[in-house]
């Protein structure tokens, strides 16, 4: 099939709703919210006081997973890629445009891009914040290595996987749909953090915190909704008065030239105030045309401004009368120099008379 035959199609199909069910701040929400919350905050904690999760992360680290499941290895390079903030955010975005434009609506973007947006903010402060060094790069057996100028915890991977393939399901429209998409978002979250661990690059902490991460952004969106849908109206109306003033493409009522507004306006007299043939003199000057009704005036090339007193609204469209209902018109005798329409002869009278020179 071809593609402009495909995209004709798409177009010729009805508007669909694009916010049936806008997810809200509900209870279990807000629970589920909290609770991650403490887990994220926990997590910090222990990683600072050196904590058993500690001694893990270098029990893992030391155990060396990609040696021993090398046949893993290939397969797996190739898999967490799923988790790079380009790749994956360019494959979303190309979905939820496709989206906007059959919804004829900009929400789905403007989700997408709030919640990388609030992700790069958040993980990168912590990132930056607390410095931490990744395992390849470790110096003290059994050290934290915060505060060394690294940037791994959390895991950028991790939380990037938890949003970007979380975004999908929050912006379902069915719930079936919203199951189907949430199962394969945890497995793909899931999986990319147990990868980033298997190759040596993130510490099991990292990993951790970086699902916290990632969920605490997808269940704070809905607090984000009400600036969402203040910037699609931005949008929309920037969008209409960019269409509105390109040229060939809409005209749009200017103001009323002084001459444009007589002839609209009732009759004054014939007079003008004083703001007005000023006015009038300087649209004589400059030639402008006045839009009216969303029509534009003939404009007055040699600079006298007649076109814009030109424009007038067209009146009421009156239907003709049909011919049955017009009324009968009599004859009515030719006006001029010439006799009277009783006082010629008729066509008899003049044939009974003598005619040429044989008559007499």
């Amino acid at each position: 099939m071809r593609t402009d035959r495909l995209l004709a199609r798409l177009e010729q199909e009805p508007e669909r709703p694009s916010n049936r069910e806008v997810p809200r701040m509900s209870r279990t929400r807000k629970a589920l919210f909290g609770f991650t919350s403490v887990l994220y905050a926990a997590i910090v904690v222990a990683v600072l006081i050196r904590s058993d999760l500690v001694r893990l992360d270098w029990q893992v680290m030391l155990f060396r997973p990609y040696k021993q499941w090398p046949q893993l290895h290939e397969f797996l390079d190739y898999f967490v890629v799923l988790g790079q903030r380009g790749p994956t955010a360019v494959l979303v975005a190309a979905w939820l445009g496709w989206r906007s434009w059959r919804q004829r609506t900009l929400r789905p973007l403007l989700v997408l891009g709030s919640a990388l947006l609030a992700l790069n903010a958040t993980v990168g402060a912590v990132k930056i914040g607390l410095g931490r060094l990744g395992p390849h790069y470790a110096t003290a057996v059994g050290s934290p290595e915060l505060f060394a100028g690294g940037d791994i915890f959390p895991s950028g991977h991790t939380a990037n996987a938890v949003v970007t393939w979380g975004i999908l399901a929050y912006l379902a429209t069915t719930p079936r749909a919203r199951r189907v998409l949430s199962v394969v978002a945890a497995n793909f979250a899931l999986g990319v953090g147990a990868t980033t661990a298997y190759l040596g690059t993130h510490w099991v902490s990292d990993v951790l915190l970086g699902w916290a991460a990632g969920l605490l952004i997808l269940l704070g969106l809905p607090w984000a909704e009400p600036v969402i849908a203040w910037a699609e109206d931005r949008i929309q109306a920037w969008r209409v008065r960019t269409r509105a003033t390109s040229p060939g493409r809409r005209l749009v009522p200017s103001p009323l030239s002084p001459v444009a507004r007589r002839t609209l306006l009732p009759h004054t007299g014939g007079r003008l105030s004083a703001e007005e043939l000023a006015a009038a003199q300087e649209e004589a000057q400059h030639g402008e045309t006045a839009v009216i009704g969303g029509r534009a005036a003939a404009t007055s090339s040699s600079g006298t401004g007649i076109g814009a007193a030109r424009v007038c609204h067209p009146g009421p469209t009156r239907q003709h009368p049909l011919r049955a209902e017009r009324a009968p018109v009599s004859p009515q005798p030719p006006s001029g120099p010439h006799r009277p329409y009783t006082d010629r002869p008729s066509v008899r009278a003049v044939q009974s008379g003598p005619l040429g020179p044989r008559g007499k």
